[in-house]
């Protein structure tokens, strides 16, 4: 499998879950399974049962995790040197033409997209359109809409 970009600060806050998983929440569960265990029948011990399944979930994240890292590349795209296009990792403020509405998004790698934290997949339709792209640019992306036209009004490496 080919690796995957990532920015820096995505490899650090997923190494972060990751090591809060092992660490804190693994020895957590383990100890809510065991009060559970201790207040008798299993059959009926909706406790044990959640616990259970929540340790479950907790090693399919750990599981997911571990994949995602060893499959993931730093990109170092603050060093890069280039500032005058959108690249992996920068900040881009974005003028919707119709709307006169502004949004910032950070392109980033697919584990660490969060449209919550206006970070977006450098395979999205509007990070495609954005690469490589210069201050002052237009673009067009495809939107289930149709098509919307933006214009760059900043570029960032945060």
């Amino acid at each position: 499998m080919e690796k995957r970009p990532i920015t820096p600060e995505g490899q650090q806050k997923l190494r972060a879950e990751l090591d809060q998983l092992k660490n804190v929440k693994r020895q957590e569960i383990i100890d809510a399974i065991s009060e559970a265990r201790a207040h008798g029948d299993l059959k009926e011990n909706a406790e044990y049962h959640a616990a259970r399944e929540e340790q479950g979930l907790n090693e399919a994240r750990i599981r997911e995790l571990e994949e995602v890292l060893s499959f993931s590349q730093v990109v170092e795209y603050k060093t890069m040197g280039v500032e005058d296009r959108v690249i992996f990792g920068s900040t881009v403020t974005i003028k919707d033409l119709d709307t006169e509405d502004l949004k910032t998004y950070q392109i980033v790698g697919d584990a660490e997209a969060d449209i919550e934290n206006n970070t977006i997949s450098f395979t999205t339709p509007m990070a495609r359109s954005l690469l490589k792209k210069e201050l002052g640019e237009y673009v067009e992306v495809q939107t289930p809409g149709g098509i919307k036209e933006y214009e760059i009004t900043d570029i960032n490496l945060v």
